[in-house]
C-alpha cells in the first residue's frame, strides 16, 4: 500500500508517493516547473489564485501516479502541507471569493498592532502565545473593512491547506494547528480565539468545523477522483503547515532539536513546552504537530522573508546559469566578501524586525575591487547571518538548540552558506534527503501514532551528511560584526 502527500507552496505544488509500511519514497515531483506567479496588485502585497493551486495539485497527482507506475487503487491515505497564515474566503458553494492573501502579503500589519495595543501584552501573551500580526485573522479583519461586499458574502475562512482538503473531500474543515498559525486559537482556553475575533467584528460562524490533524478528515468525493486519478473514498489523514510538517519530516519533535529551511523565505523552527514565552512580537508560537492537551508541544517559529529569494534575484539579475555556478564563484571570494555587506530584506515585513520592511541593501562597494562573485557570497553570507540573527532572539526567549537539521534543497546544499551558520552558532547541523511532500505522505500513514517510525526514517534513510563549526570562527565573527552593526544602524534610523 503507499501514502501520497501534497506540499503547497508558493513557488509550486510537490508531490511524493511513499511505501506506507517502510516510508520510502517511490517518487517526488512538482507542478509547475517554473514557479507559480504572486499577485502584487499593491506595494507589499501578495496574492494567489486557489484554484490555480488545485489545478496543479490534479496535474501533479496524475503525473505521480503515471511516472511511479503504481496501481491507484493501492493509494490508501492523503496527506497535505501547506503554505501557513494565508486565508481563503469562500461562498456556500465553495468558490474563493478573491485571491488568497497568502503568507508574504504585509498588508495587515497596522490592524495586527493595533490589535496587539488594543487586547493588551498580558492577554496576548497568555491567551495567544503571540501578538495578532500579520496572520490570517488580521487580513481577514482588512477584508472586513477595505472589502465590505466581499466580506458579506463569505461562508467559512481556510486557511491553504482547509481549501486543497476541501477539495479533494467536500468538506469545509480547518485544524487546531492551523488556527494557531492563523493566531486564531486561545491556548489558555484551548479553543477557537474568539475574543480576538470579536474584537475584529469577525461573524463567529465564519469558523470551520475543527478536525484532528492525524484523523480521518473526510474522503475524496467522485469530482476530485476524476480531476486527481485518485480513487474515491481514501481518506485525508492529515494536515500541517509546511513548517510544522517539514519539522516532522526532519524528525523534530522535542526540545533542543531545531528544524532550519533556507527557501524562498528562511524559517528556524524549535519545539518547547514552555507556554511563557518573551518575544511574542518576533517569534511566533504555534501548535506542534505532536502536540496534545496531555503533553503540550509547541513549535517556536522565526521567520526569515528575504533568504533564498534574494539570491534567486541577484541570479536572474547576474544571468547566472545555475546556482552551482553562482557557488562556485563565492569560493573564490574570502570569508567576508572583502566588506561588501548585503542585508537581504527585501521581501515584505520583517517580523523579527518588529514587522519593519527596511527592504535589501548593499553596503561599501568598491566598483575597482568587487566584482559579482563578492556580490553573491555578500547575499550568501547576508541570509546565514539573518539566520544567526534569529537563532540569538530565539536563545534569548529559552530556545534549546541542540541541533539542527535542514532538508537537502535551496541554499542549505551550499556548504558556505551551511557552515557559516554552524561555525557562528556552535552547533552541528545535519542534512537530509527529505522534503516536505515526502514528509506529508509518510505521516499519512501514521494512524497509530509511533513518532518513532520518522526517527527511523531520517536515521535509516534519509540522513547525508553533517556540517560542522569550523574550529577558526574569527572570521565569520568579524564578519556577523559587520553586517549586525549595518543592521543596528538601519534600524535606527527606521
Amino acid at each position: 500500500m503507499y501514502t501520497i502527500g501534497f506540499d503547497l507552496g508558493s513557488s509550486s505544488i510537490k508531490v511524493a508517493i511513499t511505501d506506507m509500511s517502510s516510508g520510502k519514497k517511490i517518487i517526488s515531483l512538482q507542478e509547475p516547473i517554473e514557479e507559480m506567479k504572486i499577485i502584487a496588485l499593491q506595494k507589499d502585497w501578495a496574492e494567489q489564485d486557489p484554484i490555480t493551486w488545485w489545478n496543479y495539485v490534479c496535474i501533479a497527482s496524475k503525473r505521480a501516479i503515471v511516472e511511479s507506475k503504481i496501481d491507484a487503487s493501492e493509494i490508501a491515505a492523503i496527506g497535505i502541507s501547506y503554505q501557513m497564515h494565508g486565508l481563503v474566503i469562500v461562498d456556500k458553494d465553495g468558490r474563493p471569493l478573491r485571491d488568497a492573501i497568502i503568507w508574504c502579503d504585509s498588508r495587515a500589519i497596522a490592524i495586527g498592532n493595533s490589535a496587539y495595543n488594543d487586547l493588551g501584552k498580558s492577554f496576548c501573551t497568555s491567551h495567544l502565545l503571540n501578538s495578532p500580526g500579520n496572520f490570517t485573522a488580521s487580513k481577514l479583519k482588512w477584508v472586513l473593512d477595505n472589502e465590505p461586499n466581499i466580506y458579506e458574502c463569505i461562508y467559512r475562512y481556510m486557511l491553504p491547506g482547509d481549501f486543497i482538503a476541501y477539495k479533494l473531500t467536500g468538506e469545509m474543515t480547518t485544524t487546531k494547528n492551523g488556527l494557531s498559525e492563523g493566531i486564531l486559537w486561545d491556548y489558555k482556553n484551548n479553543d477557537v480565539a474568539w475574543q480576538l475575533l470579536d474584537h475584529y467584528g469577525i461573524d463567529r460562524t465564519m469558523t470551520p468545523q475543527i478536525v484532528e490533524n492525524f484523523s480521518n478528515q473526510g474522503v475524496v468525493n467522485e469530482l476530485a477522483s476524476n480531476e486527481t486519478g485518485l480513487p474515491k473514498g481514501i481518506p485525508v489523514t492529515y494536515r500541517a503547515g509546511d513548517q510544522p510538517n517539514n519539522a516532522l519530516s526532519l524528525n523534530v519533535l522535542k526540545a533542543g532539536e531545531v528544524a532550519v529551511t533556507g527557501g524562498t523565505s528562511g524559517v528556524v523552527y524549535a519545539v518547547t513546552d514552555n507556554f511563557q514565552p518573551k518575544e511574542i512580537e518576533r517569534v511566533n508560537h504555534f501548535v506542534h504537530v505532536n502536540h496534545t492537551n496531555e503533553k503540550p508541544s509547541i513549535g517556536k517559529l522565526l521567520n526569515i522573508n528575504g533568504a533564498g529569494i534574494q539570491y534567486r534575484w541577484l541570479k536572474n539579475l547576474s544571468g547566472a546559469d545555475s546556482y552551482q555556478r553562482m557557488n562556485e564563484e563565492v569560493s573564490e571570494v574570502a570569508i567576508g566578501s572583502d566588506g561588501v555587506v548585503v542585508l537581504p530584506f527585501g521581501n515584505g515585513a520583517e517580523r523579527m524586525l518588529y514587522n519593519r520592511n527596511i527592504g535589501t541593501h548593499f553596503y561599501n562597494l568598491n566598483l575597482n575591487m568587487h566584482h559579482q562573485g563578492h556580490l553573491y557570497r555578500a547575499a550568501l553570507e547576508g541570509i546565514a547571518f539573518s539566520f544567526v540573527y534569529g537563532v540569538e532572539i530565539m536563545r534569548n526567549d529559552n530556545t534549546i538548540v541542540d541541533v539542527m537539521r535542514a532538508g537537502n534543497d535551496n541554499l542549505f546544499r551550499s556548504e558556505i552558506f551551511a557552515t557559516t551558520i554552524a561555525s557562528l552558532l556552535g552547533s552541528e547541523i545535519e542534512i537530509y534527503n527529505t522534503t516536505g511532500a515526502v514528509g506529508a505522505a509518510r505521516a499519512a500513514g501514521l494512524i497509530d501514532g509511533d513518532f518513532s517510525k520518522f526517527g527511523s526514517y531520517s536515521t535509516e534513510s534519509d540522513f547525508i551528511k553533517t556540517y560542522s563549526p569550523e574550529k577558526n570562527v574569527e572570521a565569520y565573527k568579524e564578519a556577523y560584526d559587520k553586517w549586525h552593526y549595518e543592521l543596528e544602524t538601519l534600524l535606527k534610523k527606521k
